[in-house]
């Protein structure tokens, strides 16, 4: 699954064993998850928190398109 990370956003990361230049996103914090970070000390007190939603982050799951599979191996043989 592919996230989009932006500037200012909260993220958690692994660093890499046999690359130590690189590191891993693990995870990106949603606003409400920062700010609690930030209320138990896990984040400085000046850390801004990004409070816009952005493509991606929503609950779309109204907006769900399921495609059925037609046809099978026996018709791409015949094209």
């Amino acid at each position: 699954m592919k996230v989009w990370i932006n500037q200012g956003d909260i993220v958690l990361l692994g660093l890499r064993d046999f690359q130590d230049s690189k590191a891993d996103v693990i995870l990106k914090y949603n606003p409400d998850e920062a700010r609690n970070l930030k209320a138990y000390g896990e984040l400085p007190e000046h850390a801004k928190i990004n409070d816009t939603v952005t493509f991606g982050e929503e609950e779309e799951d109204d907006n769900i398109i399921e495609f059925d599979e037609v046809g099978g191996e026996d018709d791409i043989e015949n094209i």
